[in-house]
């Protein structure tokens, strides 16, 4: 077979490690183990959502509706934005690959901060495209340097606010400035993923209409607590999605996810749960890190960024402990280890073992 000559290249996705791999390769307790690794709801899904999911299993011997017409319908009016403004995918992860299809080829690029989430390069490659890094600024993004960086076969520009997997979060004049000056030729793609975290968040949504070249991500992977049944989804210019539209699989969204999704959407008492968890959670981390002489980069998501010498290594400590984390290798901070915010019990079961742990002694100094 004459496969696609970038496969020769290109670095698969490794995705945090699952408890039930973990407990088998380790021979530990399922029960035992704690995953602190990609970012999900320690508090679990809503419970609005899992009924509906109950009441669904039933009609899962029928197709799921292909336009997601409730979901579509509720979440226009939540958000205050036309149907026809909303695109959804299977997961986030879809949505990028929606544009990279739509946008990217041989001789074409897209520009990143470094530290940027892995499936953005990864999307570009696979489509022959090039891939343009612009170095961060204290592990954030350089917008300036971003928008100097486009070229004339520059098609997408992605920018993850806040960012996975640093936390680092771009101020909204900044991202204003960015779109307002951006060339016409390219997409910006805002992912959002970590919107409902955010005390203030930037509202971007009004600016759709006078900016048909700017597509914001958003997912119920995260807050809403959903992530084993993948739904993002994206909104932008009616043009732009109905172009998108043309690349999506037909049923791409299940039927368990979209009564899910319908459910959870309007569960405020689990969003404002999951929040309440979130800010205690990153106060936590960040005094009790601090006062271990760890160094942490300030946090607007649902995760934060801890420096431990050997990331790789303390990753393999954490997780015969029984405590799954995220090396930070693959994404060029061999240094670092990523830790999720969970229930203040496993928080503090983490920090305990990250205490009991030999770290180099200049990390404590």
């Amino acid at each position: 077979m004459r496969l696609n000559q970038q496969l020769a290249t290109l670095p698969a996705y490794q995705p945090g490690r699952p408890l039930e791999e973990v407990a088998r390769e380790l021979g530990l307790p399922l029960g035992s183990l704690i995953k602190l690794a990609s970012n999900e709801n320690p508090l679990g899904p809503s419970p609005q959502a899992v009924e509906a999911m109950k009441k669904t299993a039933t009609q899962a011997h029928l197709y799921p509706d292909g336009s997601a017409y409730y979901l579509r319908k509720s979440l226009a009016q939540k958000l205050n934005v036309p149907q026809d403004q909303l695109i959804f995918g299977n997961g986030s992860n879809e949505i990028i690959e929606f544009v990279a299809h739509a946008l990217l080829g041989p001789g074409k690029n897209i520009v990143v901060s470094e530290y940027c989430f892995a499936i953005y390069p990864l999307v570009a490659h696979l489509a022959g495209a090039d891939c343009i890094t612009v170095p961060a600024k204290n592990y954030a993004h350089d917008l300036t340097l971003m928008r100097k960086a486009i070229t004339n076969e520059t098609r997408i520009l992605f920018v993850a606010n806040p960012n996975n997997p640093t936390g680092t979060l771009a101020g909204k004049n900044e991202i204003v400035d960015l779109i307002t000056q951006a060339p016409d030729h390219l997409l910006i793609v805002i992912d959002e993923a970590y919107f409902e975290f955010l005390d203030d968040p930037a509202d971007l949504l009004p600016m759709i209409d006078q900016h048909p070249n700017l597509l914001l991500m958003r997912t119920f992977s995260k807050i809403y607590g959903l992530a084993g049944l993948r739904i993002g989804y994206g909104i932008g210019h009616s043009e732009l999605i109905d172009s998108l539209d043309k690349v999506r699989q037909p049923f791409n969204l299940n039927i368990m996810a979209q009564s899910a999704a319908l459910a959870a959407l309007n569960d405020e008492d689990h969003l404002e749960s999951t929040r309440q968890n979130n800010i205690l959670g990153i106060e936590f981390f960040t005094e009790q890190l601090t006062k271990l002489g760890l160094e942490t980069v300030p946090s607007h998501a649902n995760f934060i960024l801890v420096k431990v010498g050997d990331g790789d290594a303390i990753f393999e400590q954490l997780q015969k402990e029984g405590i799954i984390a995220r090396p930070m290798m693959g994404y060029g901070l061999p240094e670092w280890i990523r830790v999720s915010i969970g229930t203040p019990d496993e928080n503090m079961r983490c920090l305990e073992a990250i205490r009991n742990l030999r770290l180099p002694s200049s990390l404590n100094s």
